[in-house]
C-alpha cells in the first residue's frame, strides 16, 4: 500500500488474564490468582446516572439500538487501526471497506502517522497498586515521547470536559505499564474518529493529573462491590 511501516519493539509481552463476569461486571484473574475490575468497568462508575436517564428519555430498545450501533462501528474501526499499525492492512481489505469505515480510518491517518516504536498493541495488562486491570489500545511513541494512545469513534464531536473517563482509562493503562516494565509514561493521547463532522479530534493531556481522580473512582467502585 506504500503505508508507512511501524516498527515493534521487543521485551514488553502482553500478559494472559482470563476474563470472568461477576455481578455482571468484568474481572480479569491476575497470575497471583487475584481478581481485578476491568479498567472500563470501574471507570464506568462516572456514566451510571447520565446513562439511566437516557435509557429513560429513548426508551430501552431504542437506547439498546443506537449503542448496538456505536459499539461496531468502535469495533470496526480499532481492527482496522490494529491490523494497519501491525503492517496487516492490505490494498484488498481498504477496498472492501464500507463509505463509512474508510471515512473513519482515513480521517485519523494523519495523527497515526506520528506514531514511532511501538512497545504494545492491543496488550493486557494489570496493577496490583490499583488492583485494577485492562486492555491497551497502544503504548508507543507519539510525536517523539512514549505515549498511552486510546482509539475511539464518536457520532459528534467530543469536549475534554466530555471524557474524563478516557483520561482516566489511559492514565490506569499508563500506571500499569510502569509497574509492569518499569517504563514512565508522561502523556495520554485520544483520538477520536468523528462520524458527522468527518474530521477526526486528538486530546492531549498527562496521567499525573488523573491519577488521584482514578484512585477515588477505584475506591468508591471498592466500596460498592466489596472488591
Amino acid at each position: 500500500m506504500g503505508s508507512k511501516m511501524f516498527n515493534h519493539l521487543e521485551g514488553y509481552p502482553s500478559v494472559t488474564l482470563p476474563v470472568k463476569e461477576i455481578d455482571g461486571n468484568r474481572y480479569y484473574s491476575t497470575p497471583e490468582g487475584k481478581n481485578y475490575p476491568s479498567v472500563t468497568t470501574v471507570t464506568g462508575l462516572m456514566n451510571r446516572v447520565w446513562l439511566a436517564k437516557w435509557k429513560a428519555a429513548v426508551g430501552e430498545e431504542k437506547a439498546n439500538a443506537i449503542s448496538g450501533k456505536a459499539m461496531a462501528r468502535g469495533s470496526r474501526y480499532h481492527y482496522l487501526q490494529e491490523d494497519f499499525l501491525n503492517n496487516k492492512l492490505t490494498e484488498e481489505r481498504i477496498n472492501s471497506l464500507t463509505p463509512l469505515d474508510l471515512m473513519m480510518f482515513n480521517q485519523t491517518k494523519e495523527l497515526t502517522s506520528r506514531i514511532g516504536d511501538i512497545y504494545m498493541l492491543e496488550g493486557s495488562m494489570y496493577s496490583n497498586d490499583l488492583e485494577m486491570a485492562g486492555r491497551v489500545d497502544l503504548i508507543a511513541e507519539f510525536a517523539g515521547k512514549v505515549s498511552v494512545i486510546d482509539f475511539k469513534t464518536s457520532t459528534k464531536r467530543k469536549t475534554s470536559s466530555k471524557i474524563k473517563g478516557y483520561y482516566m482509562q489511559e492514565t490506569a493503562y499508563a500506571k500499569m505499564f510502569e509497574e509492569m516494565y518499569g517504563v514512565p509514561i508522561n502523556r495520554i493521547v485520544t483520538i477520536i474518529a468523528v462520524e458527522e463532522t468527518g474530521q477526526s479530534q486528538m486530546f492531549v493531556d498527562e496521567p499525573k493529573k488523573w491519577i488521584e481522580p482514578l484512585k477515588e473512582l477505584r475506591a468508591q467502585y471498592r466500596e460498592e462491590y466489596g472488591i
